[in-house]
């Protein structure tokens, strides 16, 4: 019989890491394959996965039975000797020396012959996320949305998130999810945006990480009805500064999942060259000036005044290796908050960032409107009544100051970073205009 206290629990990269020693692991069965002698075991752990060897002839029949009827998803503890060897898939092995099941795992549903089924997948994501391809994109998932606190944060951010329950549009009526709310109709907000407006006159520079609602009608690689998105807003803050502090966050994200999870992103099998090319500074170009690019370069020809579409945003993104920041779009387009640009009264004083490699928009923002008339303007154009935005009226009514900000989608910046084919492996468990469960 084993004594357990002679084996210390270690990780599956703290044993990769040490090499040799006796050790307890444990985790779940990730392969196993063997014969009547030898039996190879892969297991993994949160950390990494290691080839686990039991030898028939060299442990107890106890411990032989147990790894013979070991099911994939298993979770076991496992103890014996670390040792190094070339051919195991992280240089590292176990010789096993006794076997305890934890949780048994019969007729695993998720077979090789799914792995090209999309909605198999999304059926069983409560399983999938088990994967070494989903558990790698939720470890950058979650460097970005620290990263984000940390840029803030050190810049004496305040940290405020939003009410989910919003009784006005921030983004326009037509992608409102309308929530019965006792006897009344409200809606899943938007955006954080109207709010953190509002507590700029208090806080002055606030942001917050939070989910969002749009009920978008899109079947597109890049939409969610439920996505995350991080906000910011700054008193004082003037257009230029926005661009600098927008440039920065995700040089800021890009430097830290480099840092920290560049073993997931050769698990993905992402390209690590193409982010090491991110650097400052990113290319700034007009809309009219994209519009130019599309057609001379892409034989692409956009009416003045349409906004681009997804076709037309990888196609200008194909032309750069970082990021590129659009500005000054046609005011009639843009949201009733975006004010118009002095200089260019026809378009608004707003941007859009768009990511490489056809990835689209990952950032929008803009320089706030702070006149009352214009305001009321934009939201008649939307098809909104002012007088369901008098609250909001109130913070350009009472010690008004210019403020800028912009929401940045987390989820499009993980599809980007880890090179995903579509949006919704970016989240844990998804929801779209058909996927509400499970």
């Amino acid at each position: 019989m084993v004594n357990k206290e002679e084996y210390p629990l270690l990780t599956v990269e703290e044993a990769v890491k040490k090499g040799e020693g006796k050790a307890s692991l444990r985790g779940w069965v990730y392969r196993k394959r063997g014969s009547n002698k030898l039996r190879f075991i892969v297991l993994r752990d949160s950390t990494g996965i290691i080839q686990l060897v039991v030898i028939n002839s060299s442990v107890e029949d106890r411990v032989w039975d147990t790894a013979e009827k070991l099911g994939i998803e298993a979770s076991i503890i496992a103890r014996g000797a670390l040792r190094k060897e070339e051919k195991a898939p992280t240089g590292v092995e176990l010789n096993v020396e006794d076997i305890t099941l934890v949780g048994s795992s019969e007729n695993w549903p998720i077979t090789k012959s799914h792995i090209k089924s999309r909605e198999f997948l999304d059926d069983h994501r409560h399983l999938w996320l088990r994967s070494r391809k989903m558990s790698s994109i939720m470890k950058v998932r979650s460097t970005v949305f620290r990263a984000i606190r940390e840029f803030f944060n050190r810049d004496n951010y305040e940290e405020m998130p939003p009410p989910i329950f919003s009784p006005n549009a921030c983004e326009g009526g037509a992608t409102l999810f309308e929530v019965k709310y006792f006897d009344k109709k409200v809606y899943l907000t938007q955006s954080w945006q109207l709010y953190g407006e509002a507590a700029i006159f208090a806080l002055e520079k606030l942001y917050c990480i939070s989910p969002c609602f749009r009920a978008e009608r899109s079947k597109t690689s890049r939409h969610l009805a439920e996505f995350w998105m991080a906000e910011v807003e700054t008193a004082w803050m003037r257009f230029e500064g926005l661009l600098k502090q927008a440039e920065e966050l995700v040089l800021f994200i890009v430097k830290e999942v480099l840092r920290k999870n560049t073993k997931e992103l050769e698990i993905l099998g992402r390209d690590i060259s193409k982010l090491r090319k991110v650097d400052a500074p990113f290319k700034k170009i007009t809309y009219s000036e994209a519009l130019k690019i599309l057609k001379e370069k892409d034989g692409v020809e956009v009416h003045w005044g349409k906004d681009l579409r997804t076709v037309e945003e990888d196609l200008l993104t194909r032309h750069f290796d970082k990021p590129v920041i659009v500005t000054n779009y046609p005011k009639e387009i843009m949201a009733f908050y975006k004010p118009r640009d002095p200089e260019n009264p026809d378009t608004a004083l707003c941007f859009d960032m768009l990511a490489p490699e056809g990835y689209g928009e990952i950032i929008g923002g803009s320089e706030r409107d702070t006149d009352i008339e214009e305001l009321k303007k934009g939201l008649e154009r939307e098809g909104e009544n002012p007088a369901n935005y008098e609250w909001y009226l109130d913070t350009r009514r009472y010690g008004s100051v210019p403020h800028s900000g912009f929401g940045l989608g987390v989820e499009r910046v993980v599809a980007w970073l880890c090179g995903l084919d579509t949006i919704r492996d970016a989240i844990p468990f998804p929801r779209t205009m058909r996927r509400w469960r499970p």
